[in-house]
């Protein structure tokens, strides 16, 4: 086993996946709030767990998560202060500090899919769409979309329960190395071409093996040797070879 893989691994997502208002975006949706009505203890918490568990699993995190969270604790204390009620119709929610960047942040995001969605020719030229946005009207959608790394945890997070609670704290490649778990799934896709992401940790029997899969997942991911997707109807996510 060579110096790397006597060490703690850490993986460095790099641009491969997005920042911290993609988390919030994810927060928002998963528990279904308004932005203009953001419970902001709720959302805090939660966040803050994504934040700690993506450090167990040693990803690397950018900054900005931490400003992310230092802004949502700061908007968590104002809200806590009393308000003096001849002030109170003056005084601004102090959630806006975070829904004026979300809800500019979601407009770009529906501009990005509605670009997406068409067919691109060249940077300015599209595709003429029929009726339903598909290209011809005998296509059919094939019902997948892009997963985000949030989503990954969150299946993840549904594997790694059904396992013992223990080594979930003490995460070296000792047992398997991510660079060998790399290889298993490369030969695995080499010879299925896709495989749920629950496949891929049905052997796993301890939450250390499990952790590794998943960091070989998203070293796979950085390099864009798979494509991780999901089924919109049944919520699957099946891996890909690129």
């Amino acid at each position: 086993m060579d110096q790397q893989d006597q060490a703690t691994y850490r993986v460095d997502l790099g641009d491969l996946f997005e920042g911290p208002m993609d988390l919030l975006v994810h927060l928002v949706r998963k528990n279904e709030v308004d932005i203009y009505d953001i419970p902001v203890a709720l959302i805090m918490d939660q966040y803050m767990e994504y934040i700690k568990l993506m450090n167990v699993l040693n990803i690397d995190l950018a900054g900005e998560f931490l400003v992310m969270a230092a802004t949502l604790a700061h908007i968590k204390s104002r809200m806590l202060l009393p308000v003096d009620q001849e002030q109170e119709e003056e005084e601004e929610d102090p959630r806006m500090e975070i829904v004026r960047p979300l809800e500019e942040y979601l407009q770009l995001q529906y501009a990005a899919e509605d670009l997406t969605d068409r067919n691109q020719l060249d940077w300015d030229v599209f595709i003429r769409c029929y009726g339903n946005g598909n290209e011809r009207p005998d296509e059919e959608p094939d019902g997948l979309v892009q997963v985000s790394l949030f989503e990954l945890i969150d299946a993840f997070q549904k594997i790694i329960k059904r396992v013992s609670p223990e080594h979930l704290f003490n995460i070296t490649v000792d047992t398997i190395s991510v660079k060998s778990r790399i290889s298993e799934i490369a030969d695995l896709l080499e010879g299925r071409g896709s495989v749920t992401f629950e496949d891929l940790f049905e052997k796993e029997v301890t939450k250390s093996q499990l952790i590794v899969t998943l960091l070989a997942i998203l070293e796979m991911a950085k390099v864009q040797v798979i494509r991780i997707m999901q089924h919109v109807s049944s919520g699957i996510i099946r891996i890909f070879n690129a």
